[in-house]
């Protein structure tokens, strides 16, 4: 049991832990910007009644959505923006750049 002990203290298994939770719930969070405000507002412009979600385009007989992809892009770059200024915010990317 010690040396399980020992292990999450040096690894830093918690804040591991933390910031997997964390990422989580900013991933909700941001889902919920996207699908509640963002989209309803693309679709208002793009003059869809559906919102940008239920975006489609008919080929032949094949009805292609690329509404569900133009949703999860929006999240992905948001999510990566958040992470990115968190990062420098917090002074994380300083910490494996070589001292001169």
């Amino acid at each position: 049991m010690k040396g399980f002990i020992d292990f999450v203290r040096e690894q830093g298994v918690i804040g591991l832990a933390v910031g997997f939770i964390l990422g989580g719930a900013v991933s909700k969070v941001v889902t919920a910007l996207v699908n509640d405000i963002i989209n309803p507002i693309i679709g208002a412009v793009l003059g869809s009644a559906e919102g940008i979600k239920e975006a489609s385009i008919m080929i032949g007989s094949a009805n292609i959505l690329y509404g569900d992809l133009i949703t999860v892009l929006i999240d992905f770059i948001i999510i990566a923006l958040v992470v990115y200024y968190g990062v420098k915010a917090i002074g994380l990317d300083k910490l494996d750049k070589k001292k001169d």
